[in-house]
């Protein structure tokens, strides 16, 4: 590893292109101010709102040393959108993260100074633990939310307060060899990640997030996404 370190952020995207300028001109504002070498990685799934376009255009303003585009040919999927951008990672550290501000790239200094002192595999942002909140949801979505991760910690025993949460920092060999064993593809899948990281025995830390609901777009979480989600947990817990 070099003397100074490498962040790349993987950014799937599907109908983002009012969040994306606002969320990229934060991240490289974060990774100016803190001397920190970085790229970010965006995977559009065929947005049909021309997200791609103005991630091009984003390429052009940032450079293509820092704005890497690796588009695919439709929606196919949360999970495997993370393994295609893996692909092309030249960091030491990947970050994953939604592109809906979700994620307030502001908490990314706690996280990476989290990792430097203990040397942890995986750093993840947790809305469950601490001053860790989220906002903006409706009661039903809440629970949801809660319900989901009450399930997972019931029947896995993982030792994580938000096994769904998708703010994470990675060394990137550990995601590398945790994600090519992961099977899930959607909702479930930054659970299963966790899960086996944690049956790996990487070490992993927690940092409070707020999580804030999207301010534009629409949610992509349905019934589907739940029911995959339920499958995904009684399918680890038979494997793991």
């Amino acid at each position: 590893m070099s003397s100074k370190p490498k962040y790349s952020v993987i950014l799937p995207t599907y109908n983002e292109r009012t969040n994306l300028p606002v969320l990229v001109w934060l991240l490289q504002r974060m990774f100016s101010e803190n001397s920190l070498d970085w790229e970010v990685i965006i995977v559009d799934d065929a947005s049909p709102d021309g997200t791609l376009q103005i991630a091009q255009q984003l390429q052009n303003l940032y450079s293509a040393g820092r704005i890497v585009l690796k588009p695919r040919s439709g929606k196919l999927g949360l999970g495997t959108a993370y393994v295609h951008g893996l692909k092309y990672v030249t960091g030491d550290f990947v970050i994953i993260m939604d592109a809906d501000f979700s994620h307030h790239p502001k908490f990314l200094p706690q996280m990476i100074e989290k990792q430097k002192e203990g040397d942890f595999d995986i750093v993840t942002g947790t809305r469950y633990a601490s001053s860790g909140g989220v906002y903006g949801w409706d009661l039903k979505r809440k629970m949801i939310s809660r319900g989901a991760n009450l399930f997972a910690d019931t029947v896995l025993r993982p030792g994580v307060s938000d096994l769904t949460g998708s703010f994470r920092l990675y060394k990137r060999e550990v995601l590398e060899n945790v994600i090519s064993s992961t099977k899930s593809k959607g909702y479930s899948f930054q659970m299963e990640l966790m899960v086996r990281a944690k049956g790996m025995g990487y070490r992993v830390a927690e940092v409070p997030i707020s999580f804030v609901d999207r301010v534009y777009g629409e949610s992509k979480l349905g019934q589907d996404e739940i029911v995959e989600y339920v499958k995904g947990v009684l399918n680890l817990w038979l494997s793991v």
